[in-house]
């Protein structure tokens, strides 16, 4: 039986879904798997891992950075990347929505990996260079945001690894079932408890919550009284023969 975790190495320029969108594709190009879905997202213009389950507890813990499952990137940068600039994405970024939590940075010997098509375009008088950067939150676009605050833009964004699993022995455009670790099991258990003491709670508290008096007589919920009608008979009135 094939397990509910699905590994697999997304190309270049394919959108991280399976519905479809104008001519681009997507990952009902690569992967037939029904009832499966990505465990988080994986931009259009970045390659790498993706993970994709069909069980809902394990894609929120694998998605949320509240479970903290580092994802380590491989970014090709404009530019010879400097201590200094290691050192900044390290200690933490200041973009527009916040400060980046300190990342793990380093400098990288360039990957023995598959060429991108189409290829990054190469300037003869700009030298690039390649760091290892892993993070442990999901900001919008946030790999590429940090490089270029600490003045290297990002030209190509590989995710090579998500907590324990890695793109080693995956190639780019396939794809495999794979089991989850003892941690990651325990994580998903953990949080499916929580999930149920947290509707338990709820429910004894919507059990046991008194009933409003319903409106009785000539009173409102306030407790203000509603004028009464006077019951005094109304003289009757003769009629006037012309």
């Amino acid at each position: 039986m094939s397990s509910n975790l699905i590994l697999f190495n997304k190309p270049f320029r394919v959108l991280c879904q399976f519905s479809a969108e104008g001519e681009k594709s997507t990952l009902a190009d690569y992967i037939e798997a029904p009832e499966f879905y990505p465990a988080g997202r994986l931009d259009f213009d970045s390659e790498g891992l993706l993970l994709l389950t069909n069980q809902g507890a394990l894609q929120h813990v694998i998605a949320s950075p509240d479970f903290k499952l580092p994802k380590t990137y491989w970014v090709q940068v404009e530019g010879n990347i400097t201590e200094n600039a290691l050192a900044q994405l390290r200690k933490g970024v200041a973009l527009k929505d916040g400060l980046t939590k300190p990342a793990q940075a380093e400098k990288l010997n360039t990957p023995d990996i598959w060429e991108r098509v189409p290829a990054v375009r190469h300037r003869e008088n700009i030298p690039t260079s390649w760091i290892s950067l892993q993070i442990r939150e999901g900001k919008n676009r946030q790999v590429r945001r940090m490089t270029a605050a600490v003045g290297f833009p990002t030209l190509r964004l590989i995710r090579y690894a998500i907590g324990p699993y890695t793109l080693d022995h995956t190639p780019v455009g396939h794809w495999n079932h794979i089991e989850p670790t003892d941690d990651l099991s325990k994580e998903v258990m953990s949080f499916e408890e929580q999930k149920k003491r947290k509707t338990a709670s709820s429910n004894r508290r919507g059990s046991g919550e008194k009933r409003r008096p319903e409106f009785q007589g000539n009173t409102i919920p306030d407790g203000k009284r509603v004028a009464r009608r006077s019951t005094r008979p109304k003289p009757t009135s003769r009629t006037h023969r012309k």
